[in-house]
């Protein structure tokens, strides 16, 4: 009976708690007006790409997109607009030359691009390719001496599997229903088979000593693949475990990734004795003289005597990989953030709370632009020992799935705030958003606040071809953008930064995480 009182009255206290939180749907519809018939979203997302080119970190093309960006937040009347550094991250890398084809046993130009952080050719060099067929560590040893002079590329024995499905994707009704019905689990999840984990592992000392030995014996280069990728498209990405010596530009060797189906032709021509000569032509070169990481700020400071110290931040990394320009991964969330930040001045809106946008460089090898940010002014993610910024922060806000509207929100577990959003989602159920899962989801920079307690969202968005043809890929560029997506998106976080702002009371918060010790 005593269970049963308690669980009534927490209903009651929840059901009066949604009753209460205010929307001012005249605000509301004034940011439906200004982000629909004015939007200025794909004109940000031009020059984030097309004009500013890749963007990776420390890269030319990354400090142009971020002083553009501080130019309009500057135009728009934001406060405190500019650069802030993070911490150490090395020197920028650009691409300025790239020609790789077949030469024997006869002419094709191959579609294929150099990884970040490798080395030149050194002018053009002509050179055999050897393919190295392992399948543990003890088997290297017969490729000893054999590599010097020639272009290495591991043996793929899976065969090409077709897709009959359509690239571009919108959640169904029952996907969604699927994630609003998720429920937390009672407790930890235990990892009851290790094998998946221990095999991933394997494989990654396996490359690693693979590299070790193409380096050793002067390869002229690596060719690498994914077998996710299709049509033409090349995964771009240098994982995060070939990171370089970046403070002093001291390269890797050179790795190119190629397109799978050529990938294929040239495997299956060499296995079956044909032997395959190439020509490379690849230039590269360190960047700069600065080897601080930067992340690109600006606010609209609040209005309230007893608030204004209190803070609303939203964000998106604005860093990219090198093959294309970064349209959905993140120009996207980078665009509509700072058409968040341009409504909000448009109308002359007077947030009670600061609301501060935060553009985040290094996302792409490991979060370290929000993850220093974090540390230098919120606290210890190991430890957990805060600062007192760490109470101020009322939410933040992130955009990093592509360029697919606004389902609804992943609430990271946070049932506290299921009611408030719940509410604040209730003008777009028309628009497509309506969805809250009680789920978490990774790999964006949200997860850097909610490391140290402060709630921390990330949009569910329709995936469209994030997946399938555009993250981290040649693909990722400024025609994959749907503007009519990114409108709403933007539509719908100015309103939920609106009404964190305007709020009595900070939103409810988790437990603060346990010291996770490493």
């Amino acid at each position: 009976m005593r269970k049963l009182i308690c669980f009534l009255l927490a209903l009651v206290s929840v059901t009066v708690w949604a009753q209460e939180e205010k929307v001012d749907l005249e605000i509301v519809n004034k940011i439906i007006q200004e982000g629909t018939n004015n939007s200025k979203v794909m004109d940000i997302a031009f020059h984030f790409t097309d004009v500013s080119g890749p963007r990776l970190t420390n890269s030319p093309g990354y400090f142009r997109a971020a002083d553009y960006a501080i130019q309009q937040l500057k135009k728009w009347g934001i406060n405190k607009a500019g650069l802030e550094a993070w911490g150490d991250f090395g020197k920028g890398w650009q691409l300025k030359k790239s020609y790789i084809a077949i030469i024997a046993p006869y002419y094709k130009p191959m579609i294929a691009y150099p990884k970040t952080w490798t080395q030149s050719t050194n002018g053009l060099q002509k050179a055999e390719v050897i393919v190295i067929s392992v399948k543990d560590s003890t088997e290297l040893e017969q490729y000893k001496g054999k590599l010097a002079g020639k272009i290495v590329m591991i043996n793929r024995t899976e065969e090409y599997k077709h897709s009959f499905k359509p690239d571009a994707t919108r959640y169904t009704d029952a996907e969604l229903k699927t994630m609003a019905d998720f429920k937390l689990p009672v407790a930890p999840a235990s990892n009851q088979n290790n094998q998946q984990p221990n095999r991933f592992i394997a494989m990654q000392r396996l490359n690693v000593l693979i590299k070790q030995l193409i380096t050793t014996e002067e390869a002229v280069a690596i060719l690498t693949t994914n077998p996710l990728s299709h049509d033409g498209t090349v995964f771009v990405q240098n994982p995060q475990g070939s990171r370089v010596d970046f403070t002093n530009g001291k390269p890797s060797i050179l790795e190119i990734s190629v397109a799978y189906e050529d990938y294929k032709t040239i495997n299956r021509l060499v296995n079956t004795g044909t032997a395959v000569t190439m020509e490379l032509d690849v230039q590269s070169e360190f960047t700069g003289t600065d080897t601080k990481g930067y992340n690109v700020i600006g606010e609209i400071p609040g209005t309230d005597p007893k608030l204004k110290d209190e803070v609303v931040m939203i964000g998106a990394h604005l860093d990219s990989w090198q093959g294309a320009t970064g349209a959905t991964d993140n120009a996207a969330g980078s665009a509509v953030m700072m058409e968040v930040m341009r409504i909000f001045k448009a109308l002359n809106l007077q947030p009670r709370r600061t609301i501060r946008i935060a553009l985040w460089s290094g996302e792409e090898q490991g979060l370290l632009g929000s993850r220093g940010w974090v540390k230098n002014n919120i606290g210890d993610r190991i430890t957990k020992e805060v600062k007192p910024n760490q109470s101020k922060i009322s939410a933040y806000y992130n955009i990093d799935n592509g360029t697919g509207k606004i389902r609804g929100v992943y609430l990271e577990g946070n049932q506290a705030v299921y009611n408030i959003f719940n509410k604040w989602l209730e003008p777009f159920t028309s628009m497509g958003a309506s969805t809250l899962t009680l789920r978490n989801t990774g790999g964006t920079d949200h997860i850097s606040f909610n490391e140290l307690g402060i709630p921390g969202f990330q949009f569910i968005q329709d995936e469209i071809e994030y997946d399938t043809r555009t993250h981290h890929t040649t693909m990722d560029s400024y025609d994959h953008l749907l503007a009519d997506d990114l409108k709403q998106m933007a539509i719908i976080v100015a309103t939920f930064v609106y009404n964190t702002a305007q709020r009595d009371e900070k939103l409810p918060r988790k437990e603060m995480p346990k010291p996770t010790g490493n």
